[in-house]
């Protein structure tokens, strides 16, 4: 690991530290992906990891490539203490609206971790409903490393679904823009009308006779 990454990171382990200073032993980091797009579901994760460890690469998933994304989700999966997924579908986002939606995926990837955490760090300004301790980070995931982890996790874990549906929807591109409103995606709902995919109240303005 090269010295400026190993100091990147522990600077992004400064949040994580000064928890297990004050006796929090197993510190949870969540974020969530697909909170903008134009279809499919949101998807958060949490991620426990060991106490002071450091995986080399870890960022804000915005921030780095696929590929390296895929390699860091492995990474993640195999040496984490702990790794849960959840996620809202696309009838839940109608249903409750996506920040609501987020926040049920979010304890859904909390409840889905194999050891319970005694303190959330949870990205963004939204609390959650949940008895743990916790607290919110603006931009956290380019503050903290659990954090930053679970953004890795929530963001391949969706990208490999909309993956999935580019084979079955391939006019769409889903591939491509992973279901974000580009001008080829926005093109295609005009053409082919919407799936049961997409999220009816984000695409009204782009359907013919709306």
């Amino acid at each position: 690991m090269k010295e400026n990454e190993q100091e990147r990171l522990k600077h992004m382990l400064e949040i994580e530290e000064s928890l297990y200073e004050k006796g929090y032993k197993l510190v949870c980091g969540v974020d969530e992906a697909g909170r903008g797009p134009l279809c499919g579901p949101v998807v958060a994760a949490a991620v426990i990891l060991k106490p002071g460890q450091m995986i080399d690469g870890v960022n804000d998933s915005k921030k780095i490539s696929e590929k390296k994304r895929e390699k860091l989700y492995e990474d993640i999966m195999a040496n984490a203490l702990a790794v849960g997924v959840g996620m809202s579908d696309v009838d839940v986002i109608e249903d409750v609206n996506i920040l609501n939606a987020t926040k049920l995926a979010m304890k859904q990837a909390i409840n889905n971790l194999k050891v319970q955490p005694e303190y959330v760090l949870i990205d963004g300004n939204q609390m959650i409903d949940i008895t743990i301790d916790a607290e919110t980070v603006v931009s956290g995931d380019a503050k903290s490393e659990s954090i930053a982890a679970a953004s890795i996790i929530a963001k391949v874990t969706r990208d490999r679904m909309l993956l999935e549906w580019d084979k079955e929807y391939p006019e769409y591109g889903f591939a491509k823009h992973k279901g974000y409103g580009t001008k080829a995606h926005i093109e295609a709902i005009g053409k082919y009308g919407l799936t049961p995919l997409h999220r009816k109240s984000f695409c009204t303005k782009f359907v013919k006779g709306e």
